[in-house]
């Protein structure tokens, strides 16, 4: 049997990430083993991280990519952590979890920070914004996710950034759950640094994270305070400059699954690749307006990612009950990060397509039925 003949069950995962792969992802880490020092490993890390910033429209060698072994938060521990100069404070400018995740970094290396918190159904205030740097001019780094996971809000990040180099700061922007998967370009969106993992928009496999930054900002933090070993942007920049390598061990199977993900996203094109995730995007939103769901968010501020539905006001509804009904028809359904608010999202990522959408929702649909959800009375078969 050869391994294009295995059969691997197919699972629809609408959830924020890890996305659906193809089978050839999967199978790509089926590889001879290989110590990761050799130089023919080497050589395929350099490949990859030219790759990375091709996907990023972030042009060599002005810019590079440093690879990490870790999921998507090692990036901003690693940014964070790595990129405020001695005696200068970061803007988080934050409307939601995964903003609040950068406060937490800066928290926990009691790096001075300013949160300047908005509404997380909401796009930040852009005169909130300058108003924050023109009376903070000890801040030199701004920080702001691309996109907000938790709701599906597409922040206005060519704008902060804007206004990030008019004060004299960088601008940092996690693009964890946006990159490959709607249009980003590091230069005209005036971003500095972004950073992903390989499990969202590269729809490769867990283990593998990477930052996309310019090349001179990353040399002069080597005299920035050292606040972490294992996550020194620097440090692990300078070896792959010097060796080739990373400096501890990499994910190698997953190493090999990214260069085949990409492969496959520069064979589909960016452009038929973000068509593919809008339309499974318009497909959510026409499932959750047939079924009744209400929405937490504006669509016009909406990524085409993520959609936060509220849960119905029913006391038969049981969104773990719903999940495991789902999931044991080969569909996985996520939880909502709104505290203020109980949603779940379902998510256009991954290798699916609007047929996966159409037959995602008769499933769903059965879950409201057999659980008897009374705001779907209509739904009942006739007694």
């Amino acid at each position: 049997m050869e391994l294009k003949d295995i059969k691997i069950k197919r699972n629809v995962l609408l959830n924020p990430g890890p996305a659906t792969t193809t089978d050839s992802v999967k199978l790509a880490q089926v590889v001879p083993d290989i110590c990761p020092r050799e130089k023919e490993f080497a050589g395929l890390m350099k490949g990859l991280r030219s790759d990375l910033c091709k996907v990023a429209h972030a042009p060599e060698p002005e810019y590079t990519s440093v690879l990490f072994c870790g999921s998507g938060t090692i990036n901003i521990d690693i940014c964070i952590n790595s990129l405020v100069p001695e005696g200068k404070k970061i803007l988080v400018v934050n409307n939601g979890a995964y903003n609040s995740r950068a406060v937490e970094v800066c928290q926990m290396y009691h790096i001075p920070h300013i949160d300047l918190k908005s509404s997380v159904f909401e796009q930040p205030n852009l005169a909130d914004v300058e108003k924050t740097l023109k009376e903070n001019p000890d801040v030199a780094v701004v920080y702001c996710c691309h996109h907000e996971t938790g709701t599906g809000v597409l922040n206005p990040i060519r704008e902060i950034g804007a206004l990030a180099h008019k004060y004299g700061a960088i601008f940092i922007s996690d693009t964890t759950s946006s990159l490959g998967m709607v249009p980003f370009d590091m230069v005209k969106d005036n971003v500095d640094f972004c950073m992903a993992s390989a499990q969202k928009g590269l729809m490769a496999m867990s283990g593998l994270s990477f930052v996309i930054g310019r090349r001179d900002i990353i040399e002069s933090s080597k005299n920035y305070p050292t606040r972490s070993y294992y996550c020194n942007l620097y440090m692990q920049y300078e070896c792959f400059e010097k060796t080739g390598e990373m400096h501890f061990t990499p994910p190698v199977q997953t190493i090999y699954a990214t260069i085949q993900a990409l492969k496959e996203y520069f064979e589909v094109g960016e452009e038929a690749k973000f068509a593919r995730h809008r339309r499974v995007y318009k497909a959510i939103r026409k499932g959750v307006k047939e079924l009744g769901f209400e929405t937490v968010i504006d669509p016009k501020i909406e990524s085409g990612l993520v959609v936060s539905v509220k849960y119905p006001d029913d006391p038969n509804w049981d969104f773990e009950k719903v999940h495991d009904y789902c999931y044991e028809r080969g569909f996985t359904i996520y939880p909502g990060k709104i505290t203020t608010t109980n949603t779940f999202r379902l998510c256009s990522l991954g290798t699916i397509d609007v047929k996966d959408i159409e037959d995602f929702f008769v499933v769903l649909r059965g879950a409201l039925i057999d659980f008897c959800v009374k705001r779907y009375d209509s739904f009942l078969p006739e007694t």
